[in-house]
């Protein structure tokens, strides 16, 4: 008996859920960038600072949590744990400096060094989603739609969870939320970095990962729409701080309640070899017969010879012209007939290197694609409470927690439906990112005319289509170019966040608004001391009419992806349907 629950208590300790479930936990600290638009105001009044100084701010943090060259590299170096550990110590250095500095502990330091300080802090997150990546992909790589889309979704959700813990803190001091953005994530990650490992997950598939993805997306409906429930009652009404401090426990709650998967999973359930199933991390080749010894050679060959009609055949009629042409091959090289040619690299759906990818089209389309997209949405993210209080807006708080949660049920419903796209219709999975983008066209329209109800319906659609982004397109990239070298792939994609955010943000949108708060100031008799806030739709009209061109010009790169990449997924999805 005792052997029975030491042997169930190791498999609990080895279960990929036990890790997924964890990754989930820090994932919900690693989105501490979104609750900038919360922590600027206070930095912008203590420091005195003017809107492009504050934007200069936004991209040193959009920079921080996207340059993650480092985190890739230690990732592949260290094990996970001892790279959450590097992102922790950042994190709390940085942002703990930040509110040394706005409470007046620390001296004030110039510019360019509070921007260092942020870049610093805000790096932590790389770490942070760089191990939770690492180790679900590798555990769940038959998965990956589903697995990206959650631990993407945590972090989304990030902003609202600790809103809402500020909230039931009740400090009078604003500056208090930035000390929580310093110790709260470290301390987490601190108590949990030790789980986020490959378990050897692709031996581990059984029947009832399909019950538990269910269970799991359940609870992460159950959660956004609890906090928004919470959100819009703690915005509407006037409500005791006893009531708040329930609601603060309920969450903690439902954030607890994915755990009952590796518990049921490990104690519960017959864990025996019958019940697993071999889950391979690369899909096996098509038609390859047993014993022959240059596979990869001749179907590099048959790649090259198969004509391009073969694709668009049903698929028992594709695999039988493909295997024809294969034994052609096999017998023309065997004859001396033909020499097989070694391929100068992968092919899509391979395992590239990061160099190997940077010479391929189809991997700058993702890129520029996502410069456009995300970058447009990452924007709205950074001026949010500037754009709620230009607006008429005086609870900011309440459009960061929304858009949190928009964010969150993009890249959980990014994640979902891409996946159906590759399952059952085996077409590209960028179509799904072009969809977003359309939406992101039309909420960033909404913000232009500042319509009534315009800020609610402008971050519901910049959220979902932002948040999808973030599940689509790391699961994009390990299908075209495979999962070794995944970490340093995923860390370069997400270069395209801050070279977004320092033209959008940090040129655009700031000159912008800076040019009419002026004009206000100088036009105004009842406050012109007041030069650097802006009053109105006019604040952000025209850059939100260039974001929702950007994303039209972004769909249109997402299309032309797709386009490409139809063979791909056939080859990958295809024989999944018959």
């Amino acid at each position: 008996m005792a052997s029975t629950t030491r042997e169930k208590f190791v498999s609990f300790i080895n279960n990929r859920w036990l890790v997924f479930v964890a990754a989930m936990w820090i994932q919900s600290c690693a989105g501490i960038g979104y609750l900038f638009g919360s922590i600027s105001p206070v930095i912008k009044s203590s420091l005195n600072y003017n809107q492009k100084e504050l934007a200069r701010l936004g991209v040193a943090k959009d920079l921080g949590d996207s340059v993650g060259f480092l985190a890739g590299t230690l990732s592949e170096i260290l094990p996970l744990w001892a790279a959450l550990l590097v992102g922790a110590v950042q994190n709390l250095v940085g942002y703990g400096w930040v509110w040394l500095i706005v409470t007046g502990r620390a001296p004030i330091l110039p510019l360019w060094a509070m921007c260092v300080l942020i870049f610093v802090g805000n790096n932590g997150e790389t770490y942070f989603n760089t191990g939770s990546l690492v180790s679900g992909v590798h555990n769940f790589p038959k998965s990956r739609g589903p697995v990206v889309g959650i631990l993407k979704g945590f972090a989304g959700l990030g902003g609202a969870i600790l809103s809402q813990i500020y909230t039931m803190v009740h400090s009078p001091d604003p500056a208090s939320l930035i000390f929580m953005v310093a110790v709260g994530p470290a301390v987490v990650v601190v108590c949990l970095m030790f789980f986020i490992r490959p378990v050897g997950g692709h031996r581990q598939l059984r029947p009832t990962d399909g019950v538990s993805f269910t269970f799991i997306y359940g609870v992460c409906l159950l959660l956004a729409a609890y906090l928004m429930t919470v959100m819009l009652i703690q915005d509407l009404a006037v409500i005791s701080h006893n009531i708040i401090t329930v609601f603060t426990i309920v969450l903690f709650v439902i954030l607890v309640v994915p755990i009952l998967v590796p518990i049921v999973t490990s104690f519960f359930i017959d864990s025996s070899p019958t019940d697993t199933v071999e889950e391979p991390l690369i899909p096996k080749r098509e038609n390859q017969e047993p014993g022959l010894q240059t596979p990869d050679l001749i179907l590099s060959e048959v790649e090259d010879e198969k004509p391009k009609d073969v694709d668009l055949l049903p698929a028992s009629e594709r695999h039988k012209r493909i295997a024809q042409l294969q034994s052609r091959l096999m017998q023309a090289a065997a004859e001396g007939a033909v020499r097989v040619n070694r391929r100068r690299g992968p092919h899509r759906g391979e395992d590239f290197t990061l160099t190997q990818a940077l010479v391929k089209a189809d991997f700058w389309l993702i890129f520029f694609s996502l410069l456009l997209g995300s970058g447009s949405g990452l924007t709205v993210i950074d001026n949010l409470g500037q754009m709620s209080q230009s607006l008429g807006y005086d609870n900011t708080h309440v459009f960061v927690s929304m858009i949190s949660i928009w964010n969150f049920l993009g890249r959980i419903g990014g994640g979902y439906f891409s996946e159906l796209i590759v399952r059952d219709y085996a077409y590209p999975r960028p179509v799904a990112i072009a969809v977003a983008q359309v939406v992101m066209s039309v909420g960033h329209v909404f913000f232009a005319f500042g319509w009534p109800g315009a800020m609610y319906i402008g971050t519901l659609l910049i959220g979902l289509g932002y948040g999808a982004h973030w599940a689509i397109v790391p699961a994009t990239a390990s299908e075209l170019f495979g999962l070794k070298k995944f970490g340093a792939l995923y860390n370069f994609l997400t270069l395209a966040n801050p070279a977004g955010s320092l033209v959008f943000s940090g040129v655009i949108a700031s000159t912008i608004y800076d040019r009419e708060a002026e004009r206000q100031a100088h036009g105004s008799v009842f406050n012109p001391d007041d030069a650097h806030k802006c009053e109105g739709s006019i604040c952000y009209f025209l850059t939100s009419l260039i974001m929702s061109g950007f994303c039209i010009l972004a769909c249109v790169l997402s299309m032309i992806l797709v386009r490409r990449t139809k063979p791909v997924y056939t080859h990958l999805y295809g024989k999944t349907r018959t």
